[in-house]
């Protein structure tokens, strides 16, 4: 079977070369340097070949990155020009797509930056929230497309990933764990705290609040530890030995049941987006 290369993924090469760096091309592909650093591990793990040399925070092409470059600059040229030419007049609009904060933070800009060039009259509704209310929405019909996290035997699963701990490792000698967690109904609260219970480890909830950036912010502090996955922060997770594995949660992406061909197209963009974190 051949191997299939996203474009997300090629895109994200070929701006990292055009621009020199991966902060650079961070800001021209719109999503975080940790998620860049994914889809250019993921490209060379499909390809099964090195594309850069990598010195220190310095890059530069192998022989293979070398000649991948030039075949993906045609690729996109020709995606770009047959999306461009199959879509043109039929947008209807608005697109209405709603998500999860953790991929609103990582991945809105560029996949609406995407969106907007191929349908440059295009109006898009978007809505952050948790997974459960957005998926209330898509049933009355509020939204289009939803992104969200579910369990990892849900049939509308598009991707999994495993939940980790996060947080300074100094927290983990205190006798009772602080813990920062989101308000309910969150899943990363609910495993968490059952992973803790029945390993019977004390812990008491220091930070709980509805906005991921907050939680964020307080797990940088050093305020408490948290359970996500790898769209939380770029560091490293913790490794607690101790303590039974949590479980993998899966990344979601429903529709509804009948889309216009440019909301189809921005859901499928989402698609291949997620897929390749």
């Amino acid at each position: 079977m051949p191997v299939n290369l996203p474009t997300n993924l090629l895109r994200s090469f070929v701006a990292i070369v055009d621009t020199g760096s991966m902060l650079n091309a961070s800001e021209k592909v719109f999503v975080t340097q940790s998620a860049l650093s994914l889809q250019i591990k993921r490209l060379e793990e499909l390809l099964q070949q090195n594309l850069f040399h990598r010195e220190g925070r310095r890059l530069s092409l192998t022989q293979a990155g070398d000649l991948m470059l030039d075949y993906a600059r045609k690729v996109l040229i020709l995606h770009d020009e047959a999306v461009s030419a199959i879509t043109a007049g039929h947008f209807s609009g608005p697109a209405r797509i709603g998500m999860v904060q953790d991929f609103a933070e990582t991945l809105l800009s560029g996949l609406l930056a995407q969106f907007a060039e191929l349908h440059p009259d295009a109006q898009i509704y978007s809505r952050i929230a948790g997974t459960a209310e957005l998926l209330a929405q898509l049933e009355r019909r509020q939204l289009d497309i939803v992104l969200g996290f579910a369990a990892a035997n849900d049939p509308n699963a598009i991707a999994y990933a495993a939940m980790e701990w996060y947080g300074k490792s100094d927290l983990l000698r205190q006798n009772v764990l602080p813990l920062a967690v989101l308000e309910p109904p969150c899943r990363f609260r609910e495993a968490a705290i059952r992973t803790l219970e029945d390993a019977g480890v004390p812990y008491r909830i220091t930070v709980e609040t509805p906005n991921l950036t907050t939680l964020r912010a307080a797990v940088d502090a050093g305020l408490g530890i948290t359970c996500r996955t790898h769209l939380f922060l770029s560091e490293e997770p913790l490794q607690i030995e101790h303590l039974a594995p949590l479980p993998r949660v899966s990344c979601v992406l429903q529709t509804a049941a009948s889309l216009d061909p440019a909301t189809a197209r921005l859901a499928q963009l989402a698609r291949e987006i997620v897929v390749a974190l």
